[in-house]
């Protein structure tokens, strides 16, 4: 992630002290700290999204994890010193044991955060969630209207995320919005500002497309000028939002290069600025896939991150996730861990690779067929990133 508030507006967030950690010792401290995880408890979802990585439909899966089996991956978890855990799907709140699972989490010492379309999110549910203690609690969102509900597959699909999101904002819950930029939505962004505002959301999240799932055709991805032109307009929106005092977190996620052009803008007119922003990147270090990042799908398949659902490191039934995790002899863990010799193409003689850290391999494998390629959703200059210079 790439905290626009913070790098444009100096402005701290609740996850910040997850997000900017010391670098020092990298490669022993990266192999051994438990990463925030993802877990897609469910495949089963009441919308069929058009760019969901999970493919999800309304099936619920036989072999889905237990109440039981949950709860023993979450008590490791716990062990292991895992931070934060996002249920995420398919749709969460379709699972009868949620907020019991949730429960036991937070009773455990591991924050809870929810991943919803939004739609199930009653006042009561609202409620409970607050109860619990869900640190934050993110709603999808593709746009206004008639656009998310094309995008969700659903007619009335917005109108009841709105009231998740109205419902979350009565009770006191922290609610974070979140919008896959793609070709088709990109011009709803400043509606997603306005509505952010409208709501008093707390949080607004802009995801990069990752190519897997549904959204594996590459006719939704943005040109390189395009997502240039997309990140213009956000940060412009962030600090329009700052000027008038209005202090909501602004996030992108899934393309570090985000940060390298925030700091590249920034260096030819603030250098102050622009050298804080560069220690900054420093300490986030880039993409962490495999690395702080983890998840775990519904069958208890452990993946580098929730993109990565075609490759299993390994089953949370069959071992803990801990020693699924430090496993050094799997070949796509240990490579991602120390993947600064692997990278080829661009990745491998861009003088800001140690703030990106190869960006998003997933996308590289979409791609090209192979996990070290270079990130095609770059879209800095040769230039701008040192080569042929």
């Amino acid at each position: 992630m790439i905290s626009i508030s913070r790098l444009l507006c100096d402005s701290t967030g609740p996850g910040d002290w997850l997000r900017y950690v010391s670098r020092e010792g990298s490669s022993a401290s990266q192999r051994a700290s438990a990463p925030i995880v993802v877990w897609n408890c469910t495949r089963q979802c009441n919308l069929r999204c058009l760019h969901c990585y999970a493919s999800a439909d309304s099936r619920r899966s036989p072999e889905e994890m237990s109440t039981a089996e949950g709860k023993a991956f979450m008590a490791d978890l716990a062990d292991f010193g895992v931070p934060v855990l996002l249920f995420s799907g398919g749709e969460p709140l379709l699972r009868d044991d949620i907020f019991e699972l949730a429960a036991f989490a937070r009773e455990q010492g591991v924050r809870p955060v929810l991943s919803s379309n939004g739609t199930l999110i009653t006042k009561e549910v609202a409620e409970q969630l607050r109860y619990i203690g869900f640190g934050e609690v993110g709603i999808s969102l593709d746009g206004i209207g008639e656009r998310h509900d094309h995008f969700r597959g659903q007619k009335g699909a917005y109108e009841a995320a709105l009231r998740g999101i109205r419902n979350c904002v009565a009770a006191g819950q922290r609610v974070s919005l979140r919008l896959t930029i793609t070709r088709w939505n990109y011009k709803e962004i400043p509606a997603i500002f306005e509505l952010a505002e409208q709501e008093a959301v707390d949080r607004i999240c802009f995801y990069h497309l990752a190519y897997v799932g549904r959204a594996s055709s590459l006719g939704q991805q943005l040109s390189h000028s395009e997502t240039r032109s997309v990140i213009d307009q956000i940060c412009q929106h962030t600090l329009d939002l700052y000027g008038r005092g209005l202090k909501k977190e602004v996030l992108t996620v899934d393309n570090h290069a985000d940060g390298i052009y925030l700091y590249l803008k920034l260096r030819s007119r603030d250098v102050r600025r622009a050298e804080e922003v560069l220690s900054l990147l420093q300490s986030n270090g880039g993409n962490n896939s495999g690395i702080r990042i983890g998840a775990v799908d519904e069958l208890g398949d452990v993946h580098p991150d929730q993109f990565w659902r075609h490759y299993s490191l390994g089953n949370v039934r069959q071992r803990k996730f801990r020693d699924i995790w430090t496993d050094d002899s799997e070949p796509l863990l240990r490579g991602l861990k120390n993947r600064r010799g692997l990278l080829k193409g661009r990745c491998a003689r861009c003088r800001y690779v140690g703030l990106c850290n190869g960006n998003l391999r997933v996308r590289a494998e979409a791609v090209f067929g192979d996990v070290w390629a270079e990130d095609p959703a770059c879209y800095l200059t040769d230039e701008e990133i040192g080569i042929g210079q």
